[in-house]
Order: C-alpha cells, then sequence, then structure tokens
C-alpha cells in the first residue's frame, strides 16, 4: 500500500509543466465523469421505479373506483330482491313454519326471484347465482341447477349455522359482506366469490332475521377494471379472508405467480415477502366497498430494460467526454507551457545581466502574456521609480522641516500673548488680560500637540475661550448654551469641528441681529453615532446653499467627508427672522478615547 502510494506521488511530481497538468486533467476529469454516470443511473432506476409505483397506485385506484361501481350493481340487486313483499313474506312463511322439513319456497318462489332479477335488468354475465335461505336455511337458487351447492341437503343445511362467512354475515347486521371465496362449494379453484346478506323484514326491524340472501359472482368481474399488461400482473388479496381458503381471489396470469413459487397455502404477507425475494415491485390498494386488496407487481428486470439502455447511452457519452477532454487538455497544456518557458528564459536572463534578444518577443495574449509584458515593463521602470523614491524621500524630509518651522510660529504667538497678559494684569487692565488670555488658551488648544484629534470637552474649552472673547467684543450680548451628555465628553473628535460653526452662528446670524442672542450646542451619543447641533435664534437666511459654499462651512464638510466617510452627514435648517441649525452626524466606534 505505502509503495501505490509512493509512485502515485512520484507520478504526480513530474518535473514537467505539461506533464503535471495533463496528468491533473486527467484525474480531475475522468472520475467525476464515471461517477457522474454512475449517480445518474442510480438516480434514473430510483425515479424509474417511483413513478412506475405511483403510476400504477393510480391505475389501481381507478381499478377500484371501477370495482366499486360493479360491486355496488350486486349491492343495489340485494336491496332490490329484499323490496319485493311478496318474496318477504314467503320467506317469513318458510321461515316460521312449525315443520322444519316444509318448505314453502318452491318453484314459484324460484320464478318470482328470476322475475325480479330479470326485470331489473341487472347485467347477469358476472352472475354466477343467487340464492335465498329462510330462517331454517331452507333455500331456492336462480342460475344453478342444484339448491344451494353442499348446503342442499337437509344433513347439511344444519351445518350453515356455524360457518365463518355466516357468523360475519350476522354480525354484519344487514350489511352485505363479501368473501373471496363461494361460500356454497368447497372447490377452491371455482372462479366465484360471493356476497352474503342477512335478510330482516323493513316493518319489523327489531325482530330476528327473516332469512339469508347470497349472490355467487364470477371473479372475471376483475377483469372490466384493470388494463392488462404482457408483461406484469394483477392480483387481488383478501387479508382477513378465511384460513381454510387462498388469500387471492383473483390472479389475472397464474403462470407468474407460480414462477414466483407463491402457493395457495401463502397467507398475503408471505406472497409480499415472496415478490420482494423474487425481484418484483409492487403497488397495492385497498377496496373500499370489499376491503380487499389490489396489487400490481412487475419484473425490476423488465422495469429496468429502459434504464439499460439509458446507462449504456450514459457511459458510451462519458467515454466520448473523456476523450475529448484528454485531447483538449493535451492541446491546451502546450499552450500554456511554451509562454511559460519563453517567460523562464527571459527571467533568466536579466536576473544574469545579460538580456537575450528573446526578451523582445511578443507574447500570447493571454494571462502568462500579461505576465511577461508586466515584467517587461517592471524592468524598464525599475530605475525610474529607483530615483523618483529618492526624490520622493528627500521632500518627504524637506516637507517634516517646514512643518517644525510652521510650529515655532503659533509658540512664538502664544508666548507674546502670555506676555501681554502678565503686563494688562500689571496695569490692572482686566478686560485686556482676559482676551489675551482666552486667545492663548485658543491657541494652546488648536496646537493639540500635533494631533488631529482631541476630546470632545477641550473642544468646548475652546469654544468657551472665542465666547469670552466675541462678548468682551461685543459688549456682552451673546449667550453661549451647552447641553452635551456626559458619555460625550470623554470621546475624541477631529479637532476644530465645533469652533467654526459656533463662530458662524455669532458672525452670520446674531450679529446682524438687533439686541441680545443665544447660541446653544447639543450633543448626544445615538447608536453608533455622535450627533452636534449648533442652534441659534438670529435672523436666519433664505438661502441655505450660499451658507455652505462659505470657506468655513466648507472647510468643515470637506474635513468631515474625509476623514468620517460617507457615512457621516452635515446638514442645516434655517428661517429668516426665525435662527437656523446645523447638525453634525458622524460614527464613533473609530474615535473614541482609550
Amino acid at each position: 500500500m505505502k509503495k501505490s502510494k509512493d509512485r502515485l506521488l512520484v507520478w504526480l511530481k513530474l518535473p514537467k509543466i505539461r506533464s503535471r497538468f495533463f496528468a491533473a486533467m486527467i484525474m480531475v476529469s475522468l472520475p467525476p465523469l464515471f461517477i457522474l454516470g454512475y449517480i445518474s443511473l442510480d438516480i434514473t432506476k430510483d425515479t424509474l421505479v417511483q413513478n412506475h409505483i405511483r403510476t400504477n397506485e393510480d391505475h389501481l385506484k381507478t381499478s377500484s373506483e371501477v370495482a366499486d361501481l360493479l360491486l355496488g350493481n350486486i349491492i343495489n340487486m340485494n336491496r332490490i330482491i329484499l323490496s319485493s313483499s311478496e318474496l318477504r313474506e314467503e320467506i317469513r312463511l318458510s321461515g316460521n313454519s312449525a315443520d322444519r322439513n316444509l318448505s314453502v319456497l318452491d318453484v314459484r318462489t324460484a320464478n318470482r326471484l328470476q322475475n325480479i332479477v330479470v326485470s331489473n335488468l341487472f347485467d347477469l354475465q358476472n352472475i354466477d347465482s343467487v340464492c335465498l335461505f329462510d330462517r331454517n336455511f331452507r333455500s331456492v337458487c336462480y342460475g344453478r341447477s342444484e339448491q344451494a351447492g353442499k348446503y342442499g341437503s337437509d344433513e347439511t343445511k344444519g351445518q350453515i349455522a356455524a360457518t365463518d362467512w355466516y357468523l360475519k354475515a350476522r354480525n354484519a347486521n344487514g350489511k352485505e359482506v363479501f368473501f373471496g371465496y363461494n361460500v356454497l362449494e368447497d372447490n377452491p379453484g371455482e372462479g366465484t366469490i360471493s356476497s352474503v346478506k342477512l335478510l330482516r323484514d323493513p316493518d319489523r326491524l327489531s325482530g330476528e332475521s327473516i332469512g339469508l340472501l347470497i349472490i355467487n359472482i364470477k371473479n372475471t368481474i376483475f377483469r372490466k377494471s384493470i388494463n392488462e399488461s404482457d408483461e406484469s400482473d394483477f392480483i387481488v388479496l383478501d387479508n382477513e379472508g378465511s384460513q381454510a381458503h387462498s388469500p387471492i381471489i383473483y390472479d389475472l396470469k397464474p403462470e407468474i405467480t407460480a414462477n414466483i413459487g407463491i402457493t395457495p397455502a401463502d397467507d398475503a404477507g408471505s406472497i409480499f415477502t415472496k415478490l420482494t425475494a423474487g425481484g418484483y415491485i409492487y403497488s397495492q390498494y385497498r377496496n373500499s366497498t370489499s376491503g380487499w386488496t389490489f396489487v400490481h407487481f412487475v419484473s425490476m428486470k423488465t422495469l429496468m430494460k429502459q434504464s439499460q439502455q439509458i446507462a449504456t447511452i450514459t457511459m458510451l457519452i462519458a467515454a466520448i467526454i473523456a476523450v475529448t477532454a484528454l485531447v483538449v487538455s493535451f492541446v491546451v497544456s502546450g499552450t500554456i507551457t511554451k509562454p511559460l518557458l519563453q517567460l523562464k528564459r527571459m527571467i533568466s536572463d536579466w536576473a544574469k545581466g545579460n538580456p537575450s534578444s528573446e526578451a523582445g518577443e511578443a507574447f500570447t495574449a493571454d494571462e502568462v502574456g500579461v505576465i511577461g509584458e508586466t515584467f517587461r515593463r517592471v524592468t524598464a521602470e525599475y530605475q525610474l521609480l529607483s530615483e523618483r523614491l529618492l526624490q520622493s524621500q528627500l521632500k518627504e524630509k524637506e516637507a517634516e522641516l517646514r512643518s517644525l518651522q510652521a510650529q515655532i510660529k503659533p509658540h512664538f504667538l502664544y508666548n507674546t500673548l502670555d506676555s501681554i497678559y502678565w503686563m494688562s494684569m500689571l496695569e490692572e487692565k482686566n478686560d485686556i488680560a482676559q482676551m489675551a488670555l482666552s486667545l492663548s488658551e485658543s491657541f494652546k488648544l488648536s496646537l493639540n500637540k500635533g494631533k488631529e484629534t482631541i476630546p470632545v470637552y477641550k473642544e468646548l474649552k475652546h469654544i468657551e475661550h472665542y465666547m469670552i472673547i466675541q462678548n468682551l467684543r461685543y459688549d456682552n450680548r451673546f449667550e453661549y448654551v451647552e447641553r452635551i451628555e456626559p458619555e460625550v465628553m470623554g470621546f475624541e473628535i477631529m479637532k476644530l469641528l465645533l469652533q467654526p460653526l459656533v463662530e458662524n452662528a455669532i458672525y452670520h446670524g446674531l450679529e446682524p441681529k438687533i439686541g441680545r442672542g443665544t447660541v446653544c450646542l447639543t450633543g448626544k451619543k445615538d447608536g453608533d453615532y455622535l450627533i452636534f447641533t449648533v442652534t441659534d435664534d438670529g435672523v436666519g437666511m433664505e438661502d441655505i446653499q450660499k451658507t455652505k459654499q462659505g470657506y468655513g462651512m466648507r472647510n468643515v464638510q470637506d474635513r468631515l467627508r474625509l476623514y468620517y466617510g460617507p457615512s457621516s452627514s452635515f446638514s442645516i435648517t434655517s428661517q429668516p427672522d426665525a435662527g437656523t441649525s446645523i447638525e453634525l452626524r458622524f460614527p464613533y466606534a473609530m474615535v473614541k478615547g482609550e
């Protein structure tokens, strides 16, 4: 086993790409083809079997319905015979006769029975005989020469009361009971079945029965309810029949059941077991009128003839596809390996510093060709990219130097404002000192040690210093209100995001207004977003787009979109003489401070 595995690994590690590709195509294409063919054949077999079973169940249902109609005619015959008052009276008088050997039933009764049957236009081709019995089991029959078969003599008629079929008819309380054999005969191969009905006088429902009606039916009645087939068989089983009689009531083709090994001694369970063991597929349906089971079965070999043809065609197609796949694989592998070999030689020559003339050959217009042409461009641009990288590094150093120089100016201005503050304090110029202090703190917060983000509470400090400066300038005309949720204070946001909005409210909303004005800043968390709103009660505006086009507002919008992405939003609502409201909404998950 290990040696076979090693040989397989060696075979898969062929030195040439084309050989490996060809071997891989064989392993990838052939097994799935044959597996697919096998699965398709198996599915086809299952489908044929299931379709056959469903189709035959439908046919058996239809056959059962036809049999219901035919058996219904027998039931109607029972009822019409019982509807004759003269016939009922003769049966009742015969049963009430004190002398059990004296019978009122005679030729006249037989003629009256015959007249009822003939005059009502019953289909008699399926009727073997009709027999009437009184309570003492004296009988008269239509359709047979001997009276009541084996129960026609005085010695045997008394045995009727102890028979299974009579007990079942009596327990049925007047309902027709069907038996899969002729209850009046001993010969099981007679080919007739019986309908037995206990007769009661409709005028005396509470009394005892007045007699018995037996209609013997030819079992060829089932031939009318089925479609014959040369390759299948149809049988009717009495699952609840007497053990003394075979459960097979009707067999369309006895030679098939005999070939299977089914005998009259087999019960219904044994019959189904032998059908399965003999390779037969069967369908069954229970007839509602008689309680008998209609069974149709066919040999699996016969059913699978069509699937064998499908299997042959499937395997032939699989073989053709396999051969085609091998040929195509051989050709395609050649088209793939040729440009790879060309690329290999070109890379080897370039690595040695001696590019050959083959490096200038054109590649095919496929993926490998794209790789080859790309490699050529890489080799041509390598030196140029190296020079650009060096220039970029020099520019980066220059930009860092300029940045450090630019930071010197705010520090110089911050130190200057600090000096003005202390000089104002010495001269007791408190307003000037407060303005210088607020301005220096604003510069300090705007520097923020070079960071791009700032905690919310520091941004609010920046706004407070700005409002101090404006109120000193405008003699406390402006009132500033903050409504920030405490949990928002610790989040970091982009610096100088809120202060320009407050500044815009002062210059464009409250400054043109006559009298005092209010600026309100609110902040809250909404799910994964922070929402800040700056509202003023200033003069408002009609053209909101004009405000959005201003440098300060446009700067805030652009920075908001670039830093927080498309999920952020910037909206303005305003009405003339009613004030303006600006709302910022942006995600906080990526900016919350540690």
